[in-house]
């Protein structure tokens, strides 16, 4: 039987079809090198100009049968695509990258290993303000069998009016109580020059919200084999944040861990907005561990234990909370930090759950 011309015409599309493919990948491939040409130059990979040039040549030459606007529709879905390519591929070659790195880091921290598998809890007062201030919460932490406080001696404020810490002083007070009860110890680092003196001193270096995108505090923070605890910014994204733990795993500091602590959106209900979404998407993302700080993401020290056992159950490698001695009378922060007797309800209420074993 002869070949009908229907079939003759379905067999030529085909044909065409598989040369499209062929041209497509071909497309792909090449997109690819100019966007890895583009990240060694440091050029955005999205060039709109370019874009419409093109797309202006394009119609330009079509003689038919599709329209002018079927023609820009159908090349700007290959260029999206050729853009989406170029962005997967980056994400491939970063170093915190799941796809770069499958198996998860783990950060030793005395007896604790943070991404391990157990969740930890890290608590300490916002500022470090006196010698019998810390010790006392040192004191209470061990008791309640927590090993990782924190504390800080610099302190970025808002205004510059505020308390703004002890500075190195702070540094020694925590080391000194920290040696006396076997802590652990995390505090923040604003300075870059401050990074090497305060691996005499501490256990962690914290690098804050407001100091994410520091990238000379980034890149001094990469140059010591020291864990660093990222927080965050304000308003990051979740790539920006990724970013800025590359800037220091990039020089060397694989020991980094990241901290969600809320960010910043019209809701007045909490201090910040907490993403519990980010846990499992940097989880997903990232071999590093993942923290979640729920005194700084609601300020509200009545739903900090749901906020911390949603952080848990989400995925998060361990809490951070605020406690204080004396919270009426801190120098900073004093509304949200739990006193002694606060702090007992809600580890006691995280524990029940389940959730940190």
């Amino acid at each position: 039987m002869s070949e009908t011309r229907l079939e003759k015409l379905r067999r030529q599309l085909d044909g065409v079809n598989q040369a499209l493919l062929t041209m497509l990948s071909e497309r792909a491939e090449i997109a690819l090198e100019i966007g890895a040409e583009k990240e060694r130059q440091g050029v955005p990979k999205f060039d709109p100009v370019r874009e419409q040039r093109m797309l202006k040549e394009l119609v330009a030459q079509n003689k038919g049968p599709f329209d002018d606007d079927t023609i820009r529709h159908l090349f700007k879905q290959i260029f999206q695509a050729s853009l989406k390519i170029q962005q997967e591929d980056h994400g491939k070659h970063l170093l915190v990258s799941r796809k770069r790195q499958e198996r998860n880091t783990v950060v030793a921290l005395g007896e604790v290993e943070v991404g391990g598998g157990k969740p930890v809890m890290i608590a300490g007062p916002c500022s470090i303000e006196s010698y019998e201030q810390v010790r006392e919460v040192a004191a209470h932490l061990k008791a309640s069998g927590i090993t990782v406080m924190r504390g800080g001696a610099f302190k970025p404020r808002t205004s510059p009016y505020d308390f703004q810490g002890l500075g190195l002083e702070g540094l020694r007070i925590l080391k000194e109580v920290a040696d006396e009860f076997g802590l652990q110890t995390i505090s923040e680092i604003v300075d870059p020059a401050h990074i090497e003196l305060a691996c005499d001193y501490i256990d962690v270096i914290q690098i804050g919200a407001r100091n994410m995108q520091n990238f000379e505090l980034l890149k001094a923070a990469g140059d010591v084999r020291k864990p660093i605890l990222l927080k965050r910014g304000l308003a990051a994204t979740i790539d920006e944040f990724l970013h800025a733990a590359e800037y220091i795993v990039s020089r060397g500091n694989t020991q980094v861990m990241l901290i969600e602590r809320g960010i910043r959106t019209y809701e007045k209900a909490t201090r910040n907005t907490l993403d519990i979404s980010a846990v499992p998407i940097l989880k997903q993302e990232s071999h590093l561990p993942v923290l979640v700080d729920v005194t700084h993401s609601t300020g509200r020290k009545d739903i900090l234990a749901p906020c911390a056992k949603a952080a848990l159950a989400a995925g998060a490698d361990g809490v951070m909370v605020e406690v204080h001695p004396n919270p009426a009378i801190a120098l900073s922060d004093a509304a949200q930090q739990l006193n002694f007797s606060e702090f007992t309800d809600f580890y006691d209420d995280v524990l029940r759950s389940g959730l940190m074993k």
